[in-house]
């Protein structure tokens, strides 16, 4: 069984689990918002919540609208700090390049995770550790297979 946190809400419609075992809480929009292709509009949830002190919620996108529709949370995961108390809102992307997407009250246009955050401890050195990876980033293992457990280097793919 999984842990679960008490969160305090205000809404008209509260965030549901659509099945047992989700990690998601579907949020729904309280407001009419019609998005054109490549447009981006700030829509209400007409949620309100007090979360406890190391926790924080994160908006996420939800997988079948950007699947179907190509409407994407733009600053995902948005973050919703624990000692946030107004509307959570939910900054929708129309990615479409010529169909408008139109959201009514109602329609679950996110989900939002409830997770346990630590914070941390800044300590300022000279030198960081080294490690198997390095300063590798962006793109660094490349697009091929992965690298073999015993292989330390990184991998670099070739596109046919």
């Amino acid at each position: 069984m999984t842990e679960s946190v008490d969160v305090l809400i205000i809404a008209p419609d509260l965030p549901g689990y659509a099945h047992p075992g989700d990690a998601g809480a579907d949020l729904v929009s309280s407001e009419h918002v019609v998005l054109e292709p490549g447009e981006r509009a700030l829509v209400g949830t007409g949620v309100s919540i007090a979360l406890p002190d190391g926790y924080a919620a994160f908006v996420v996108p939800r997988s079948g609208l950007a699947a179907k529709h190509g409407i994407t949370v733009v600053n995902a995961p948005g973050t919703v700090d624990a000692g946030y108390r107004g509307e959570v809102k939910v900054t929708l992307l129309n990615t479409d390049r010529t169909a408008a997407f139109t959201i009514a009250p109602g329609d679950r246009i996110a989900q939002m995770i409830v997770m346990p955050v630590a914070r941390a401890n800044f300590i300022p050195v000279e030198k960081l550790p080294g490690s198997a990876r390095g300063a590798g980033g962006f793109g660094s293992t490349g697009i091929g297979s992965a690298p073999a457990a015993s292989d330390s280097t990184a991998q670099t793919g070739t596109l046919a």
